[in-house]
């Protein structure tokens, strides 16, 4: 079946001026990296492409056609000099209030390729910039990518979106953990402990990676299962997020935190090993034991397979974990980077 890439144009392609309209060349300038990544996307997938753009008044005195063409033509151009052709052009040219059925978020203008058995929609993809393309993806039935990045809206096209969801119940722990690595920071953590979830969100955070943790665990008896097997399971989701590593950066390191010096460094080279070198001379912090830290990336490495090597130094003892778990997050932001343009296995093996 076809798939169809439904493609924006103002503040996607081109960037989108005050006033709303393109109707100058002085005005036009084009989004960075969307030439390259077109391109990319063009010669490396099989997508239809089709331009679907509100343009609103255009014919009217507000926004003569004579000064639209010319400037419409010449992106067109520009983009054909480079392989990116597009094999529709939709333009609706009603205002808001006129409420046009062929007006973006409404659908009027694509529903032949909603009703052709031939197309793919639930695979196929809008790009744009506005909530209003959105919801239109909403209403085609297809997925939405928002531009804030073209090599992020290439990297997705290409190499897929890296989310994993692990559920892992136990007699003392009931977990489920859900991880998108493209993400952008936002956290959903509940573990019974606020200490941990505290220190959990600074990798959703600090990582950019969106991640939801439900833990309900024996805390009556004590805070070690619960922390152990969220860990195990933390880790088994980042495994299975990552795929087949290809692309990846593999490698990541370090921060200091008032007082405390930091430094994580890991390897997703498939090997778990865990050298910890950090030493807490408070029993709990919040309520979690300070015994349990080793255990945690313990059985995180082991279950992400990654090599982690772990040093702390200094005095307060709430920054040193802290500064511990935003190193990790970093290191993992930086491991988990994906390069489509090199898209092979960081390895001489051919295999991670």
């Amino acid at each position: 079946m076809k798939r169809l890439l439904f493609i924006d144009r103002d503040g996607t392609i081109i960037e989108e001026p005050a006033d709303e309209q393109i109707d100058s060349f002085e005005k036009l300038k084009f989004v960075e990296g969307a030439i390259r990544n077109l391109v990319f996307i063009r010669q490396r997938l099989d997508f239809e492409f089709v331009m679907v753009s509100n343009q609103d008044g255009l014919g009217t005195d507000s926004f003569p056609e004579d000064t639209f063409w010319p400037v419409h033509n010449f992106i067109l151009q520009t983009l054909k000099g480079e392989g990116v052709e597009f094999d529709e052009i939709l333009i609706d040219p009603h205002f808001p209030e006129d409420h046009a059925p062929t007006r973006k978020p409404n659908t009027g203008l694509v529903e032949k390729y909603m009703s052709n058995p031939e197309y793919d929609i639930a695979n196929s993809y809008v790009i744009g910039d506005r909530d209003t393309d959105r919801q239109f993806a909403e209403n085609i039935g297809c997925k939405f990518l928002q531009i804030g990045s073209w090599d992020k809206v290439a990297e997705t096209l290409f190499a897929g979106e890296r989310y994993a969801e692990v559920k892992r119940t136990t007699k003392e722990t009931d977990i489920e953990i859900k991880v998108c690595l493209d993400g952008t920071g936002k956290c959903d953590i509940s573990t019974g402990l606020g200490f941990f979830d505290h220190m959990l969100e600074q990798i959703g955070k600090h990582g950019m990676m969106d991640l939801t943790i439900h833990t309900k665990g024996d805390l009556e008896v004590d805070e070690h299962h619960t922390i152990e097997d969220t860990a195990i399971a933390l880790g088994e989701c980042f495994l299975k997020a990552l795929g087949d590593k290809r692309g990846i950066e593999r490698y990541g390191y370090c921060l200091p935190m008032d007082d405390c010096l930091c430094s994580v460094a890991l390897d997703f080279g498939g090997r778990p090993w865990l050298v910890w070198d950090a030493e807490f001379r408070r029993e709990k912090i919040g309520e979690m034991p300070t015994e349990m830290f080793l255990h945690f990336f313990k059985s995180l490495s082991d279950a992400a397979k990654m090599n982690l090597n772990i040093k702390a130094e200094g005095t307060n003892e709430h920054h040193k974990i802290e500064g511990i778990f935003k190193a990790l997050a970093r290191a993992l932001k930086m491991a988990v980077r994906r390069d489509i343009y090199h898209y092979e296995l960081p390895s001489t093996k051919g295999m991670l």
